[in-house]
């Protein structure tokens, strides 16, 4: 029976594509205690062969490769052509595997601290608005019927905006100041290495697919239009392919 084999590391080379697999090159240090009088050893060089469709499953791109960690586990081959197979051992992989980072981790849990924030104040600002509205008189329904195109006017006037636009703005989640395209917003690199929590990101997708916008805007640079908090409504908007995104806006300092 083949040797089965695990390793952990990254791609040390460029991710080549065949008709049904894909390769890479990984190395691994050897064991650093070798037997009394043997030189110890060094790096040990792979070549790992992953099915098209087990390494897609992964969402791994021929660049994030070269950066994430990953474990695989598999056997080793010696029926590959040298061409294909340029390290030292060639591994026909059964299992491949993400493993998380630690940048990545802290990342998500400071963003995890920060929605907790959130959550906390948003709810605080509900009831204080419902402590507000129980202390004012009941107001006429002419009057409530009346009050929101007030303000839809009121917004046309004060921003100069067409009426269109400010009912755009009048849909769009409390707090909005603007729409923008989804494609002119630049997202950071660190962003883009982490992985928002799929749970709580499903959730947001329901919320959209249930009322047709997102549940907050994305906060982004005045000017640059670079994302600074709102990360997984972002990767919603991309999920559902949203062409518009409500945003409020950081100043530059």
């Amino acid at each position: 029976m083949p040797h089965k084999m695990t390793i952990t590391g990254s791609a040390t080379g460029p991710l080549r594509e065949y008709d049904r697999y894909v390769a890479f090159d990984m190395r691994e240090k050897g064991s650093p205690a070798a037997p009394k009088g043997l030189k110890k050893s060094t790096f040990i060089s792979y070549t790992v062969f992953v099915a098209k469709k087990a390494f897609n499953k992964t969402g791994l791109t021929k660049k994030s490769i070269m950066h994430e960690k990953i474990l695989i586990q598999g056997e080793p081959t010696l029926d590959i052509p040298i061409d294909e197979c340029p390290g030292e051992i060639g591994i026909i992989c059964f299992q491949i595997t993400v493993l998380p980072n630690k940048n990545e981790k802290e990342a998500n849990d400071s963003n995890n601290k920060k929605e907790a924030k959130q959550e906390v104040s948003k709810a605080q600002q509900e009831v204080a608005a419902t402590k507000q509205e129980e202390k004012q008189e009941p107001v006429a329904k002419e009057a409530k019927t009346v009050q929101p195109e007030v303000q839809r006017n009121t917004c046309s006037r004060e921003k100069g905006c067409t009426t269109k636009e400010a009912t755009t703005l009048f849909c769009q989640p409390k707090g909005t100041k603007d729409v923008v395209s989804f494609d002119d917003i630049i997202v950071p690199e660190e962003f883009l290495k982490t992985r928002p929590n799929p749970e709580k990101t499903q959730k947001v997708i329901d919320f959209v697919k249930r009322t047709g916008r997102l549940d907050e805007p994305l906060t982004i640079e005045k000017g640059s239009k670079i994302l600074k908090d709102g990360y997984r409504r972002y990767v919603v908007a991309k999920t559902v392919k949203m062409n518009q995104v409500p945003v409020v806006y950081e100043y530059q300092k």
